[in-house]
């Protein structure tokens, strides 16, 4: 008489297939949740000087954006993720965007905050242009500076969930207010202003153009925001009443910008492109 044989199967540990559905449901909730959360832990605790700790967390939405894709879609999720930092050829015309239009934007508030306001020019040939170099590439890979600890997330991660069910307009917009946002902490830090909430929620709108017109290009996007960064308002040498016109500058800059990307290239903002997910 054959013998049954019986396989013991490892008892199911409670609540973990639970959450791990309830994430899958919630894929873009719980990503965005986590991402203010891991960000913003710190932020009540120095409000009230219970904590030393820095009060805002840049790394919070790549950290987000691996654990989401870790519990819900795995390794082909992290290879997709990591895949598009590798999606580097596009045409030339979108690096000239990327690494021109912040060049363009500082160049022309800075010409405009010198001829028309009066704030003294900056000596350009006393800037280190080297360090400006190391500066940039420390941003590429930095994953506790803004670029790397952003853009996979807003843009590699969320855009093309958004887009899943809704236009690049709508997408876009529901990301900018939830962007700027997100930078709320870093407007208790010393020297900030609150114009650059709207700014951010405008700049958005040019980050996802860019990504989507780029075929969904991490790196290009990752290129746009190390290069407006880099050359900041110290380094050009504005103090005072000079950089606070100079976000207000910017604010209107990026305001341009963005109408112009969505005037001029209104095809783009109906449907997202092939390929997105």
């Amino acid at each position: 008489m054959k013998s049954r044989i019986i396989h013991d199967q490892p008892p199911p540990v409670p609540g973990r297939s639970g959450f791990r559905d309830w994430v899958r449901r919630h894929r873009l909730p719980s990503f965005f949740v986590l991402a203010f959360a891991l960000s913003w832990w710190a932020w009540p605790l120095q409000a009230l000087g219970i904590s030393q700790e820095p009060g805002f967390v840049p790394a919070g939405p790549v950290l987000s954006a691996v654990i989401v894709l870790a519990v819900t879609e795995g390794r082909a999720g992290l290879r997709e993720l990591g895949g598009r930092l590798l999606r580097w050829r596009v045409g030339w015309v979108w690096y000239a965007a990327a690494l021109g239009l912040p060049l363009a934007v500082i160049t022309t508030t800075t010409w405009a905050n010198v001829a028309l306001f009066g704030a003294p020019a900056p000596d350009l040939a006393a800037l280190s242009w080297s360090s400006v170099a190391l500066l940039f590439a420390i941003r590429l890979v930095n994953p506790m500076d803004g670029p790397v600890g952003e853009e996979p997330a807003w843009r590699a991660y969320a855009v093309p969930r958004l887009q899943a069910t809704r236009s690049p307009l709508v997408s876009a917009a529901i990301l900018g207010v939830l962007v700027a946002l997100w930078h709320l902490p870093t407007m208790v830090i010393p020297g900030e202003s609150l114009i650059g909430l709207p700014t951010t929620f405008l700049i958005t709108f040019v980050y996802v153009w860019l990504f989507n017109r780029s075929g969904g290009s991490l790196l290009l996007v990752l290129l746009f925001h190390v290069t407006q960064g880099t050359i900041t308002l110290g380094n050009i040498g504005f103090t005072g009443a000079d950089v606070v016109r100079m976000e207000w500058l910017g604010f209107a800059a990026w305001t341009l910008v963005a109408a112009a990307v969505l005037l001029f290239d209104r095809k783009a903002w109906l449907a997202a492109p092939g390929g997105q997910r």
